[in-house]
């Protein structure tokens, strides 16, 4: 394993940013951003494979997340998530980067990309994608079993949080997971307060006219069995894009990158090296 270099993005204006990054400083950075009451360590396959030999991986804790800073009422608007990853991007200096985001992390990429364009990224990857929230269409694409734990999930009551977000960790995949892997996941979900998790979902935005716009390459990756977000989501996304590349995992729930690491490591090299080639 590469070694990690962790970093605090300070700012008086806006929550202060974790960030950790592994491999070469000058190879070409992906950026990546984790979901819903997540962490960094959402990516640790990753961090722990040979991607990190080749390319510059840069995770940041969302605001509201691990070890970033936890305001309240700073999660409904998309320029604030949009602010974050650029503030990410000026601090470590990521250029022509790209921009891979997970889950609710790709509503954040979306934010970013209807913010501030795509001038500084290369191409993105959305995975278990989310382009809107709180609109009929996208309200659509989730899937019962994890609608079903809310209110308990944002509860301020600890013991019916835990067991709702114990029940969340396993949404999040197709197969049982290990006792060791599991736990870990509980915990840094656990880390979340229940005011962010409240925060991040009292949101009204869609994303979906944006798609047809971006002029970068996309892939799009998604798990067949996903529980959280339809597979179809994934479908209608990429068909609104031009020339995005679809994937989507046979065995695979809402975390393809976890549940099938190899592959999408290896999907993931091949489209950031098809960069390098140009069309």
């Amino acid at each position: 394993m590469t070694a990690t270099r962790s970093h605090t993005v300070d700012r008086a204006d806006a929550p202060d940013l974790h960030v950790v990054e592994t491999g070469p400083s000058d190879a070409r950075p992906i950026l990546l951003v984790h979901g819903y009451s997540q962490s960094h360590l959402s990516w640790r396959d990753q961090f722990d494979s040979t991607l990190a030999e080749e390319f510059r991986l840069v995770a940041m804790d969302l605001r509201g997340h691990g070890e970033s800073e936890k305001p309240r009422g700073a999660y409904g608007e998309s320029e604030a998530w949009a602010g974050d990853v650029q503030a990410v991007a000026d601090a470590l200096g990521l250029d022509e980067f790209v921009l891979a985001g997970w889950s609710y992390g790709s509503l954040v990429a979306l934010d970013y990309l209807a913010t501030h364009g795509t001038d500084r990224v290369a191409a993105v990857a959305l995975v278990g994608v989310v382009a809107g929230i709180g609109t009929k269409t996208t309200n659509e694409w989730l899937q019962p079993e994890y609608l079903d734990l809310f209110p308990d999930l944002v509860s301020t009551d600890a013991e019916t949080a835990t067991a709702a977000l114990a029940a969340f960790v396993d949404v999040c995949f197709h197969a049982e997971r290990p006792p060791d892997e599991r736990y870990l996941d509980l915990g840094f979900n656990a880390v979340v307060p229940p005011h962010v998790r409240d925060g991040m979902r009292d949101r009204t935005v869609s994303h979906l006219d944006l798609l047809g716009e971006l002029s970068v390459p996309v892939l799009v990756t998604h798990g067949a069995h996903d529980r959280v977000v339809s597979a179809e989501a994934a479908r209608a996304v990429a068909d609104r894009i031009p020339d995005a590349e679809l994937s989507v995992y046979p065995d695979c729930g809402h975390t393809p990158f976890r549940e099938n690491a190899e592959r999408f490591g290896r999907e993931l090299r091949a489209f950031v090296r098809s960069l390098e080639s140009g069309p």
